[in-house]
């Protein structure tokens, strides 16, 4: 892999690490958290340490020849524990905290190894990309690349057999961010898996006094560059999908918000959008839940039942949705849609008195649920400009 292809991916893995690192001071005993600061650190320090100008630094200030190797093998090492300590954590389960220990213990032990067999291996012709195929028969140091290429292909197939069993339950099926994270980590580990086989297939043709450079050269670094980008982008998809779920929310739960508005303001609960983008989806939704908890004294119960009763008719009568089942959360977003519009108008008019009693209906306040009523909100205001508010009309929403 030539040294500007190393670069970029590293600076490419170092913003994203810095992107994740102010989470960590926040929540610093989320063991996943932790785990995938890891595993963007290491991967980085994987291209930095094996990019060929790098290595020539490294020799160069250092003095010891072919340091660059052992520091490479440590990094590589060490990435593969984080990744198998992540999906460890992913899976969560009672053995978590004995697994990932039992890995990071097994591959300390691995990286103690190829310090102790690099210093007492002969290298003192420096290699800068075929390191590996020329001393696979120096004694201590070939012994030193086996171990770390053992260590490497175990950890790869480990973490795509756990990626793809997992990936196959049901109830990963119903998340599909997490799903897609995982075939691509699956995907990724198995080119990552070309990387130490190919190494291994060098050595041994090196064994049985066969030349084949380019197997131990250019295909590694192809399978490494390409399988350590997916699978980082796998491992970073859930975190991704976390934000663009929250800016798809942000964006339609502005029609509740707009509904909200008058009432927001008149009572000085409109609070100034932070900064942060990343922020925006909770701050609407804080915003609505606000609104909501001071029009709660004008909710009308009596509006509620009607409309939901005319509007879980209509879907059922109409064919749209026969199935009560799959008919009843459209009729409540619905029903609420219309009650809350009628509640923020009487709220906005000081004329107008709350109910003596405020009304049996546990505000809505899951994140599906808003959605759903921002949603009837926009239809009703997209069919006649206005949200309905007899229940007359109900059914025509």
């Amino acid at each position: 892999m030539s040294g500007a292809i190393n670069y970029i991916s590293f600076g490419l893995l170092t913003v994203a690490l810095l992107f994740r690192l102010p989470d960590l001071r926040r929540h610093s005993s989320d063991p996943s958290l932790r785990a995938i600061i890891a595993v963007l650190g290491f991967a980085s320090l994987c291209f930095l340490f094996g990019a060929p100008p790098t290595v020539t630094v490294i020799n160069r200030v250092t003095g010891i020849p072919n340091l660059a190797a052992p520091l490479t093998y440590g990094a590589i090492t060490a990435y593969s524990a984080s990744s198998l300590v992540l999906i460890a954590c992913w899976r969560g389960g009672p053995s978590i905290r004995r697994t990932s220990r039992n890995w990071i213990y097994g591959y300390a032990g691995v990286l103690l190894c190829i310090a102790v067999l690099f210093a007492v291996g002969n290298h003192a012709v420096v290699r800068r990309t075929d390191f590996d195929t020329y001393y696979a028969k120096t004694p201590w140091v070939a012994e030193m690349v086996v171990l770390y290429l053992l260590a490497h292909l175990t950890a790869a197939t480990v973490s795509a057999v756990w990626s793809l069993r997992w990936a196959r339950e049901t109830e990963v099926r119903q998340r599909p961010w997490l799903r897609a994270s995982l075939m691509t980590i699956a995907t990724g580990t198995l080119l990552t898996a070309g990387y130490s086989i190919s190494k291994l297939t060098a050595i041994g043709a090196c064994w049985s006094g066969q030349d084949w450079p380019a197997v131990g050269t250019s295909v590694s670094s192809l399978c490494a560059g390409l399988g350590a980008l997916l699978t980082v982008t796998g491992f970073l998809l859930p975190m991704a999908g976390h934000h663009l779920s929250g800016w798809a929310d942000f964006v339609r739960l502005a029609s509740l918000d707009a509904l909200l508005d008058p009432v927001l303001k008149d009572h000085a609960l409109r609070v100034e959008r932070p900064h942060s983008p990343f922020l925006w989806s909770t701050w609407r939704r804080s915003t609505i839940l606000n609104g909501l908890h001071e029009i709660e004294m004008f909710l009308d119960k009596e509006l509620y039942d009607q409309v939901y009763t005319a509007e879980l008719r209509r879907l059922q009568g109409t064919g749209e949705l026969r199935d009560r089942k799959d008919a009843e959360p459209e009729a409540v977003a619905t029903a609420w849609a219309v009650t809350i519009a009628k509640a923020a108008r009487r709220c906005a008019r000081r004329s107008a008195d709350p109910f003596s009693e405020p009304a049996p209906l546990p505000l809505p306040r899951d994140p599906e649920a808003l959605v759903r009523i921002a949603e009837a909100v926009k239809h009703a205001q997209r069919k006649d400009r206005s949200v309905a508010t007899d229940p007359a009309r109900a059914g025509s929403l």
